[in-house]
């Protein structure tokens, strides 16, 4: 994995979630990245609990995945995630996916989060706690 990413979420690919091609359905790396996310916000100290209770909300606008090896029913993963930018009221959260064994790039993504009011699902400013959370755990 990269070395950008201190944080990594393994997983292991469950027969649910691959296709008839017998490798993990396109669609389900975009689950993998959010579980990771949200572990990745949890590792920081500032939590998707804690945006809730402190009255605010992410919404997902922009999402890409970039596949670089299938996975197979049975692989363990390692999601690497990080914030790879944090803007005023957004975050753009990166992700690598690799394979344990035999250790290989599998995807690559990258989500594009917008901070909003809780209530009124309007844009606001991320809180200086997340920042703070978040340059102290990825320094």
């Amino acid at each position: 994995m990269e070395n950008k990413f201190r944080f990594a979420y393994p997983l292991k690919v469950r027969y649910a979630e691959t296709d008839a091609q017998g490798h993990v359905f396109f669609g389900n790396f975009y689950t993998y990245f959010d579980e990771a996310l949200l572990a990745y916000m949890n590792a920081t100290g500032y939590g998707y609990q804690d945006l809730l209770a402190d009255g605010m909300d992410f919404l997902y606008v922009e999402s890409n995945c970039r596949h670089h090896a299938p996975a197979h029913f049975g692989d363990v993963l390692n999601v690497g995630a990080r914030v790879g930018r944090i803007g005023n009221s957004s975050l753009v959260f990166e992700f690598s996916i690799s394979r344990e064994d035999p250790e290989e790039l599998v995807a690559t993504g990258r989500i594009v989060a917008v901070n909003v009011d809780g209530d009124t699902r309007r844009p606001v400013p991320v809180p200086d706690s997340l920042r703070r959370a978040v340059y102290e755990y990825q320094d």
